[in-house]
């Protein structure tokens, strides 16, 4: 063996051995993702002056039944909740959180409608039944944008499988703030409904408050059997849908 040789031979077996000898890397996620007991949800964001006084004003109470607690959906780098898969208990790793909700207004016809929205890290209605990730939310359709009152209020609508239950009558507020329930009836997955107990609330982030990179993971990234309502490609089909 030459003097070189032996030289790499050396070098070369440190290395291996320091390699396979050194502490695992912690703190690692797959690339996009974050688990959900880590992910750091934005603190509450709305535009200044009219925009974010209506947008507060009118923020749901969310009482959660069974189930998840809302989570945040995604952070200020653009990670997004990698979510649970639906075993074990249906609160399971999800009982407890600061949580997240989204608003976007938008303006629908002759009327004004703020479509607020929870993400849920899973939908579990019991052990092996139901999937990964849940959107869900309220859409609260006002007379105009320029006022708080509760006469300003048309109708409240729950999310419900895919659609809307609008009520323009049979909703409970507090102060101006609507009263949603969170719930499922097994072995049916969850979904909104109104009703007369207050909840609790979330850190409010508007739309049109989050770095477009959040934006961005938002719509690009795969919900599974979840969709986020509020996004370009699912805004005005989901206020369509949402009639009384």
């Amino acid at each position: 063996m030459t003097i070189l040789s032996h030289f790499l031979y050396v070098a070369l077996g440190f290395t291996v051995a320091t390699t396979c000898n050194a502490s695992p890397v912690t703190g690692l996620h797959r690339r996009g993702t974050i688990a959900s007991d880590e992910i750091v949800g934005f603190p509450q964001t709305v535009p200044s002056g009219t925009t974010g006084d209506l947008y507060l004003a009118y923020q749901p109470r969310l009482k959660v039944v069974n189930g998840c607690v809302p989570f945040p959906a995604v952070d200020a780098q653009g990670d997004t909740n990698a979510g649970l898969k639906p075993t074990g208990a249906s609160d399971g790793d999800c009982s407890s959180s600061t949580g997240q909700i989204y608003v976007r207004g938008a303006e629908h016809g002759d009327k004004y409608a703020l479509l607020y929205s929870w993400y849920f890290p899973k939908d579990e209605p019991s052990d092996g039944i139901g999937h990964r990730h849940d959107w869900e939310g309220a859409i609260i359709w006002l007379f105009g944008a320029n006022s708080t009152s509760t006469d300003n209020i048309l109708a409240v609508c729950p999310s419900a499988h895919g659609g809307w239950d609008c009520s323009t009558d049979g909703y409970t507020l507090d102060g101006t703030s609507p009263l949603i329930q969170y719930y499922s009836i097994w072995p049916v997955d969850h979904q909104c409904g109104l009703t007369s107990t207050v909840g609790g609330t979330q850190p409010l982030v508007a739309w049109e408050s989050l770095p477009t990179v959040a934006q961005d993971a938002l719509a690009n990234t795969d919900w599974g059997a979840g969709n986020v309502p509020f996004i370009d490609a699912n805004l005005d089909g989901n206020l369509g849908q949402a009639t009384f």
